[in-house]
Formats: structure tokens, C-alpha cells, sequence
């Protein structure tokens, strides 16, 4: 889902003479993430087919959920660097690919682990393992002591928890017998919480927590809610549980800093570029924003969003590709964004 904290891939590669600081780059995560891990995962969720990919150089479909780039990918392109992050599955990684980046994120999944269940994502908790995984191999490659260099200094990113809100709250309610919203969002920092933690026991230091969406203007949610393609709205109550998580988590970020000695911790947010695009669409070259290019717009994503559906004219003029994603032209808006928000305090 509509998560963007992959910002800074590669920043320990030069570019115009500049030497930065992170060592490698290693991503956590759902589908706005992933780059093609969930092709190897027992799963619906999957973008390995056209019209997912269609923008993308040699108009491939590489897994994205895109009509081409990912904000990872303009990143690295804005740095004049060509290397992108594996997957976490891919057979025969390079030492220059183990030292650069890993993205162990899959499409599908949340910090609950209901949601990965009803997605068969690659749970959160699974993409840990994988990640303890890669430092063994990476302490082969380079040896113990330069991989705990690597991990400690590297940059990592964490994107999840819209997942949770739509699968296990709003759409498929199976903790709202449990929860009311509040309870549930603190429920979900929870989890978030403890997933911090265990990246700090594995030895990362310098971390990423993007922020929910406006959860309530994805195309699926309006289409849930309005039930087809007239008066359509964002969905406000969503927006508003939305923002109310994201001020939880701004509190909550500092104390686990304050606990988690010698971390730094970083808030990104991209609810409010996902609204500016929405509320001043003309500005961003924006012709629909309430509806995915791909089919009628309402519904169709990952597997039914396939070579035989429809699509619009110009991608770069819907704000999404399908009903859930953003198109290309939304993730480089949003990644300029979030360059501006979080460049310096790196």
C-alpha cells in the first residue's frame, strides 16, 4: 500500500564528486517496496505482469506495483546511480550487491500478523529472518566485523501498517470485534514498536517510520464506500483515523529513540503529499485523482488488473496506476518530497 520511506537508496555510492554516508541501504516492507519479491511468494499479490510495467524501461514488469518507476528508483537516478535494491530472494547475490542494498519488503503485508495471513505475504516478522539471513552471508563476504560496521551505520527504512487498517478494520473487520480504532492503531504501534527493536538487537542503528496515507482517498477504499463511479469522495473518517495514528506515531518515535540508545529515528511523512496532489491535482499534471488508470479504476489491482483490462490513455495524468498504487508520476512528487523532508537531518 501507499507507503513512500525508500527515499534514499544508495547513498553510499559517489555522485558529483560526493562521498555519502550510509553504507547500505535495507528496506522493510509492503508494496510500495517491494520490487520483486512477492514474484517469488506463494501469493495473489503480485505485479509480474503487464500492464504493471509498461513505463518501465524496456517496459518490463518487473513486480513493481507501477506503471514504471518506484520513488527507489528515481532516488537513485537523481544520484546518477544505475544500481537498484535485489530481491531478498534472488540466488547469487554479488558482494557489491550485498554491501549496497536489500530490500526484503513483500506486497500484502502489515505489522499485523492477520495481515499477512489473509494476504500469504511475506509476514513482517519473516522478512527479519530473511534479513538475519543476509547478514550471514554477508559476514562470509566480508567478514564479521565489517558486516556489523555495514548494518550499524546503514539506512533503514520501514514502510507498513495500511494494510492492517484495510484488511483488518475497514474492509475485512476482523479485529474491530477486538478494537475500536484507537485501541487498534495502539495496538499496531505496538507491533511497531517491537519490530524496531528487533532491528536495533540485530544491530541497525539509523532508521526511516513513514506514516499512514490518506487512507480513505485510495481509489479501492472510495469504491467500498460509494459504490461506484459517481460522487465519488475521499473516505473522511479513514483520513481522519489516518492522521490520528500518524500524530501517535510522532509521539511515539522520540521515546523509542530515548530507549533504544544510540538509534536514530526518523518520521516521514507522506499523508500530506498524497493530499496536495489530491487537492491541487492541475498543479502536478493531474487529470484524475479519485480513480487508477488501469480498467474502470474502482477495483482493479494485482491480478485483476491483467493484460486484458483497459487502461487510460496517460498514466501521468492519473495520480494512481491502479486502485490502490501510485502511478510514476505520483512516486517522483513524493520523492521529492520526502528528499526535502529528511536530505538534511541525514
Amino acid at each position: 500500500m501507499l507507503h513512500l520511506p525508500f527515499f534514499l537508496l544508495l547513498l553510499s555510492q559517489k555522485t558529483n564528486g560526493q562521498n555519502f554516508k550510509f553504507p547500505a541501504i535495507l528496506v522493510f516492507g509492503d508494496s510500495t517496496v517491494d520490487t520483486g519479491n512477492n514474484n517469488y511468494v506463494t501469493t495473489l499479490a503480485k505485479a509480474n505482469h503487464y500492464p504493471y510495467g509498461k513505463d518501465f524501461p524496456g517496459h518490463v514488469p518487473t513486480g513493481r506495483f507501477s506503471n514504471g518507476k518506484l520513488a527507489v528508483d528515481l532516488l537513485a537516478s537523481m544520484l546518477g546511480v544505475k544500481q537498484t535494491i535485489p530481491p531478498f530472494l534472488q540466488p547469487g547475490l554479488s558482494a557489491y550487491e550485498l554491501r549496497t542494498g536489500v530490500c526484503f519488503a513483500s506486497a500484502g503485508t502489515g505489522y499485523d500478523r492477520l495481515t499477512a495471513a489473509i494476504t500469504t505475504a511475506v509476514p513482517i516478522s519473516q522478512q527479519l529472518n530473511y534479513f538475519k539471513g543476509y547478514k550471514e552471508r554477508l559476514k562470509k563476504v566480508i567478514g564479521e566485523e565489517e558486516a556489523r560496521r555495514i548494518i550499524s551505520r546503514a539506512l533503514v527504512s520501514v514502510s507498513a501498517g495500511t494494510n492492517d487498517f484495510i484488511f483488518n478494520f475497514y474492509d475485512v473487520p476482523t479485529r474491530r470485534v477486538e478494537f475500536d480504532i484507537q485501541k487498534y492503531q495502539d495496538f499496531i504501534l505496538e507491533r511497531l514498536h517491537d519490530f524496531v527493536k528487533e532491528l536495533f538487537n540485530l544491530g541497525c542503528r539509523t532508521l526511516i517510520i513513514t506514516g499512514l496515507p490518506p487512507i480513505g482517498c485510495l481509489p479501492i477504499q472510495i469504491t467500498a464506500r460509494f459504490k461506484g463511479q459517481f460522487n465519488r469522495a475521499c473516505v473522511e473518517e479513514q483520513n481522519v483515523d489516518a492522521r490520528a495514528y500518524n500524530r501517535k506515531l510522532i509521539e511515539l518515535l522520540p521515546r523509542i529513540q530515548t530507549s533504544l540508545k544510540g538509534t536514530r529515528i526518523f518520521y516521514a511523512d507522506i499523508y500530506n503529499p498524497i493530499m496536495d496532489m489530491i487537492k491541487n491535482p492541475e498543479k502536478h499534471g493531474f487529470r484524475e485523482t479519485m480513480k487508477g488508470c488501469c480498467g474502470t479504476g474502482l477495483v482493479e489491482a494485482g491480478p485483476i488488473c491483467t493484460p486484458l483490462t483497459p487502461l487510460c490513455k496517460n498514466s501521468s495524468e492519473y495520480l494512481f496506476f491502479d486502485s490502490i498504487h501510485p502511478s510514476e508520476n505520483a512516486y517522483r512528487y513524493a520523492t521529492e518530497c520526502l528528499k526535502k523532508q529528511l536530505l538534511d537531518k541525514l
